[in-house]
């Protein structure tokens, strides 16, 4: 899988979420299904958007229990999507025992990526609400090191850690990074952000874009130009 743009239906209905991809004519985008969508359509949402031949992110961010992890994942696993993942700040155990779960009798599974923290937590909320006082980049790195240790295939972090991601875990080691934005659009609740440009400079493997995407007069035109200043 090389560097790509994955498109965040973050719709409400099966309705605005097909209204939109119609949009695409023929193209068949990445795109991100994340809980917003799952929880009101559940998985024959994932299914159908697979039959239409897109490459799905399923953005659960599982976080309990292993054993409660590892049924999840198998679950998950029949799904036949591409990516889905966990956070990272359940444990090297959950993690490992994420993959056992995800990890199909043939020996296949999805790639799966955890998240570090989220891109809209900075220092000041992680001290004063997460109580972890040391540096967000040094915690980012430590998670993203414990994924690596539990046999994930990369994290989810903001476009500002992708190199140091990389640097510490290897450059096979995926980063997926939302917080992306446009130069002249706005960061809406974003702390951490970058533009694709930015991005792809400083290593990011994956683009997750919403918003600047989905809410654009004209999606299609903005997923081009995201594509461009990203990939091409």
């Amino acid at each position: 899988m090389g560097k790509d743009v994955i498109i965040a239906c973050d719709f409400a209905s099966r309705e605005q979420t097909l209204a939109f991809l119609d949009r695409f004519e023929g193209e068949k985008p990445f795109v991100k299904i994340g809980m917003e969508l799952f929880y009101a359509e559940g998985p024959g949402m994932v299914r159908e958007i697979r039959k239409r031949g897109h490459r799905i992110f399923l953005d659960l961010k599982l976080h309990d229990i292993p054993n409660t992890v590892k049924k999840a994942m198998s679950v998950l696993r029949d799904l036949d999507v591409d990516i889905t993942n966990l956070h990272a700040a359940g444990t090297i155990a959950m993690m490992e025992a994420a993959v056992e779960g995800l990890t199909r009798p043939d020996g296949t599974r999805p790639l799966l990526i955890a998240v570090t923290q989220l891109t809209s937590t900075d220092q000041a909320a992680m001290e004063r609400d997460l109580w972890i006082d040391r540096p967000l980049d040094q915690v980012v790195l430590h998670y993203a090191k414990n994924a690596r240790q539990a046999g994930l295939d990369g994290v989810v972090c903001s476009p500002l850690e992708a190199g140091r991601v990389h640097e510490v875990c290897g450059a096979d080691f995926l980063t997926v990074t939302p917080g992306v934005r446009f130069a002249d659009a706005a960061a809406d609740d974003q702390k951490r952000v970058m533009t694709p440009a930015e991005a792809r400079r400083i290593g990011s493997d994956y683009i997750v874009v919403g918003r600047p995407i989905t809410q654009a007069e004209d999606p299609v035109a903005a997923w081009e130009r995201c594509r461009r200043e990203f990939v091409d």
